[in-house]
């Protein structure tokens, strides 16, 4: 099983997914693949416009992609893809979407025999058990929170250490302390923004500048940088 889970597709004055380029062009390898793409996520963008600026990037780095919704067949798709590739958007729209289409279990079947996984954001979220731990509103309600359980832990995408000016609210960590309140063994890996998982082999490898934050309950959180050993998590 191979996956690279990314936090945010662009960085603050950057272009479009410039920051991971690299690290996707390195993931797909030197042969050219015409990856799946899924769109679900978005909302205020057009699936085809979504495609088109994904597919861009894609190209720039010698490979190809198709959005799903293109498909008559969208199972046919996924079990006929070289690569699947999941965008980032609302975790919500995006789960009740392969709910409704029934992909959950055949995505998790086509990745667990070797089949490529790559997302960011919501497509981060949707690696793991659940999408509980997505920061975005259900727009819409999904069939269930579950989905590909890929991995064992929980992802927290781009995961924020300080609360805004003037914010009375909730901080990201007592969000996240409320979730393994509930959850008690389950690890969330706050994934600051910037920065990938890339598992495989066995492993989890953080790449990116920054550390990741390890929730846990009854433990005190814990930084995680990219020569620390993650393999617990697995």
């Amino acid at each position: 099983m191979r996956l690279l889970l990314i936090s945010n597709s662009t960085n603050a004055g950057e272009e479009y997914l410039e920051y991971p380029m690299g690290n996707i062009k390195e993931y797909l390898g030197r042969q050219k693949i015409r990856a799946l793409f899924i769109p679900w996520a978005g909302v205020t963008v057009t699936w085809d416009d979504y495609e088109k600026k994904v597919r861009q990037r894609f190209n720039q780095v010698g490979h190809e992609i198709v959005s799903i919704h293109h498909f008559d067949d969208p199972a046919k798709a996924v079990s006929n893809a070289e690569a699947i590739v999941v965008g980032g958007g609302n975790t919500f729209r995006l789960t009740f979407l392969l709910h409704h289409y029934g992909l959950v279990p055949l995505i998790r079947e086509r990745v667990m025999a070797g089949t490529p996984y790559l997302g960011w954001s919501a497509g981060a979220n949707v690696a793991c058990p659940t999408i509980c731990t997505t920061n975005d509103m259900p727009i819409v309600q999904p069939a269930s929170f579950e989905v590909f359980n890929l991995v064992k832990f929980q992802i927290n995408p781009h995961y924020l250490d300080a609360s805004p000016g003037g914010h009375a609210g909730e901080t990201r960590e007592m969000r996240i302390a409320e979730f393994v309140e509930i959850n008690r063994d389950a690890y969330v890996v706050g994934l600051r923004e910037g920065t990938m998982l890339l598992i495989e082999n066995g492993s989890v490898k953080l790449i990116g500048s920054r550390k990741m934050r390890i929730f846990k309950y009854g433990s005190e959180p814990a930084e995680l940088g990219p020569d620390d050993d993650a393999s617990f998590l697995l």
